[in-house]
């Protein structure tokens, strides 16, 4: 039960960062290097959503389907509303690469738990 209480807030901790680090200016923004180039944007696109599908996996089992809309919803909502955040662009491939970094945590996260 407290396992299951401190991965739930680990995991609406790890959707907020991603909201803040989603729409921050970018001097504010976080990010693995100071040099971004795109092989390392996409490591942290799809590990910030891996993690995130991990997290609300392990929070919620019971309710496996509000654990799946919460993580892929939010990589698709998170996308969509850059089309009207200033100096934000939404992209396809980066909506991808968040949906398969959610799914690789879900997945990652049944294996562990054998409830696959």
């Amino acid at each position: 039960m407290m396992l299951h209480k401190f991965s739930a807030a680990l995991a609406w901790a790890c959707l907020a960062f991603i909201v803040y680090a989603t729409f921050a200016p970018p001097a504010l923004r976080p990010g693995l290097s100071t040099n971004e180039t795109p092989p390392i944007v996409v490591i942290e696109r799809v590990g910030a959503f891996a993690l995130l599908g991990f997290l609300f996996s392990i929070a919620y089992p019971e309710d496996r389907s509000f654990a799946v809309a919460i993580v892929f919803g939010s990589a698709v909502l998170l996308e969509l509303l850059q089309y009207i955040a200033p100096g934000r662009h939404a992209r396809v491939i980066d909506a991808i690469e968040k949906l398969v970094g959610a799914g690789v945590g879900v997945i990652a996260a049944r294996l562990l738990t054998s409830e696959i």
